[in-house]
């Protein structure tokens, strides 16, 4: 009986499953060589069992470690170095961001009531539309007819 192994079939999957191993490795080379720019460092092919690419958890640990750049009660003496020449201490500092924040407060509510003001308005047009079609509907109709008749007569 002819050895199982032996057959084109097997011979053939073998043939290509090599193949492909050396394609991965000619993939993980090349994935090295741009992993090690400039050129003056050592090419390095690493086999880790942990996933490639950033996970959500490993930017949350990253983040949790970086310190707050927004924070002024913190000590950052390059931060208290670069401040020093142009002559404001913290508390300048901690009253230009207050100003700041009472600033946007104030953007936001003028947003906030400029939204309500075109609501209010849009409301009393649409308002007055429609008394103007309750005293005369039937110029009303001839109005929408004629305006439909031109929308059907473009297309």
């Amino acid at each position: 009986m002819p050895n199982p192994n032996e057959s084109p079939a097997v011979q053939s999957m073998k043939k290509e499953q090599a193949e492909q191993r050396k394609q991965a490795r000619r993939g993980e080379l090349d994935k090295a060589i741009e992993d090690t720019f400039p050129a003056s460092d050592p090419v390095s092919v690493t086999h880790t069992s942990i996933p490639v690419g950033r996970s959500d958890v490993e930017a949350a640990e990253r983040v949790k470690r970086e310190p707050d750049p927004t924070a002024l009660d913190q000590d950052y003496p390059l931060v208290d170095q670069a401040l020093r020449p142009t002559g404001y201490d913290r508390e300048e500092l901690r009253a230009l961001q207050k100003e700041a924040g009472r600033m946007a407060e104030s953007a936001s509510e003028l947003a906030s009531g400029t939204a309500r003001l075109a609501k209010a308005e849009a409301k009393s047009f649409v308002q007055d539309i429609e008394d103007r079609i309750r005293r005369q509907p039937l110029t009303a109709a001839a109005i929408v007819a004629g305006i439909a008749f031109v929308y059907g007569a473009t297309r």
